[in-house]
């Protein structure tokens, strides 16, 4: 496939500069490898001189070959004053073997003087010389003219200046950086538009979203006519941000008609941004265009019913094609249609006659004016929805269960959690020791549901949640509590309401247990084909 576009990804240097965000050595090389299997052109692995864990990637990185991406290493121009051959910034690029550098200069006179503080005319030296060192040992060099399009704006001559120092040490290719990120995108491709007349190598683009357009920027400059895009997964960067790469490239291909990727890589997009959320720790988030959870969900019956039709009416593409897919949530603002398709996603018979969704939006509405929500909680929701169309009988039945926690002088605390309940015409009564009120509760009921229900042994918690629904009332309020449980086969939510903490815990445990037990019984149903 011939490319439009070539992606240049940093997320593991720029993007490493967000708050919160941090790769080990290990951490990168998982990523370099991911994005190499999906067909991106350039992976900048860090800064070598920089740092003792940047230059051991590019160690480990050594020993290993890629299919597309060409890893780069990024550092600055040499210092003023110093000659490329004496600089211990160049000298790590050299050390790090990449047949690529990329390094940034400054292209605005503002930073040349009052940052740097050297004249002019040494900041065009040290560019032209740093690259020409460089090129010298059989390197390919990206120049990023750091600051460019506020440079330009501010003194278009000297910002020209820079760009013309740096391909006469030989650049290989110039990129043009939004480095504060509060260009506007007419500004961008008017700028863009006009550097490319004046040189003879590629052009890149590298945005930042302080002003909220990034991606915006980063395709003003493509239908400029730069040819590469910088940015990082999931937008990751100082500040606000860098151009997200996901969207740079679902926009490109997709709408645009800009080939990035070979097509068949584009479905893996929304599992890449998950990967670099998991690798990085941090929560996915969803709204995230394209690749979050709450990219192509739908709430409200009248735009249910509207998909239900023809997903175009509300959905600005098949979600398939970058790897996410449809979902739709139900809760107050739900009509039938919400349950219907819910119904047929999660396999419940409803009557065709409506009585069945009628009752269970009737359910649901009442539930969440007093607190409730769905969005999030499937588990409880199928569980209703069983519940309320005759499908699903609970297994157990609480009789009672009390809570006790002890504080000693020593500041040591504990918990200890006794629970009866009842299985038919049998009574079981325990009592359990636990991390926390609720924990101590889990034990207790999975202690006496334990011999009538051998399943749930391979249960766990991973997750517990509280958020006072109304404030208002102070210590009185409403609080939810959604619990997040998994098994072998799957990871599941459930919710629970109440002024009092333990009892909303103590609902969504409960709906947690009842869950697991409702699966494990239509999987008896429904044994796997041998």
């Amino acid at each position: 496939m011939t490319k439009d576009i070539l992606l240049y990804d940093t997320t593991l240097r720029d993007g490493t500069q967000g708050e919160e965000v941090s790769f080990s050595a290990e951490d990168k090389l998982r990523i370099v490898k991911r994005l190499d299997e999906l067909g991106f052109d350039y992976v900048e692995g860090g800064w070598p001189g920089s740092n003792p864990k940047d230059a051991r990637f590019f160690e480990m990185a050594r020993n290993e070959s890629f299919r597309t991406a060409r890893l780069t290493a990024f550092g600055s121009t040499c210092r003023a004053g110093t000659a490329p051959e004496n600089d211990q910034n160049i000298k790590a690029l050299l050390k790090a073997e990449t047949e690529s550098v990329t390094i940034f200069g400054k292209s605005w006179d503002l930073h040349a003087s009052e940052i740097l503080r050297i004249t002019l005319n040494e900041n065009l030296r040290i560019i032209e010389q740093s690259i020409a060192w460089l090129k010298g040992r059989d390197r390919e060099v990206i120049f990023d003219a750091e600051h460019f399009f506020d440079g330009f704006r501010d003194n278009k001559d000297y910002a020209l200046q820079t760009l013309t120092a740096a391909l006469n040490g030989g650049a290989d290719m110039v990129v043009l950086c939004d480095t504060n990120g509060g260009s506007l995108p007419d500004q961008i491709r008017e700028i863009t538009a006009d550097v490319i007349d004046r040189v003879s190598v590629k052009v890149g683009i590298h945005t930042h979203n302080d002003g909220g357009l990034a991606l915006s920027n980063s395709l003003s400059a493509v239908n400029a006519g730069a040819i590469m895009v910088q940015g990082t997964i999931n937008g990751y960067g100082e500040r606000c941000g860098n151009a997200d790469l996901i969207s740079v490239i679902g926009n490109l291909q997709l709408k645009m008609g800009r080939q990035c990727l070979d097509p068949e890589n584009i479905v893996h997009l929304t599992e890449l941004s998950h990967y670099v959320s998991e690798v990085a720790n941090i929560p996915p988030l969803n709204q995230r265009p394209f690749a979050g959870k709450s990219a192509f969900a739908h709430k409200g019956g009248i735009h249910v019913s509207a998909i239900q039709k023809n997903p175009r009416t509300y959905e600005h593409m098949e979600p398939e094609l970058i790897g996410n897919h449809r979902r739709v949530i139900v809760s107050d603002l739900s009509g039938k249609s919400n349950i219907e398709y819910k119904a047929r996603e999660m396999g419940i018979k409803i009557d065709s006659k409506g009585s069945d969704s009628k009752r269970i939006v009737e359910k649901i509405k009442a539930m969440e004016d007093r607190g409730y929500q769905f969005d999030a909680a499937e588990g409880s929701l199928e569980l209703l929805m069983k519940k309320a169309s005759g499908q699903f009988e609970e297994p157990f039945a609480l009789e009672s269960f009390r809570v006790t926690i002890e504080k000693d002088k020593s500041g040591a605390s504990s918990s200890h959690a006794t629970i009866k309940i009842s299985v038919g015409d049998e009574h079981e009564i325990t009592a359990a020791e636990g991390h926390g009120p609720v924990n101590a509760l889990d034990h207790a009921l999975r202690k006496a549901l334990n011999s009538f229900f051998p399943q749930i042994k391979e249960m766990g918690l991973v997750d517990f949640k509280v958020r006072v629904v109304e404030g208002s009332d102070g210590t009185a309020a409403q609080v939810l509590v959604r619990i997040e449980s998994r098994d072998s086969h799957e990871v599941w939510s459930t919710v629970g309401v109440s002024e009092d903490i333990i009892e909303a815990s103590w609902l969504a445990l409960m709906d947690s247990v009842q869950y697991k037990l409702l699966k494990e019984m239509n999987r008896a149903e429904d044994p796997p084909k041998p």
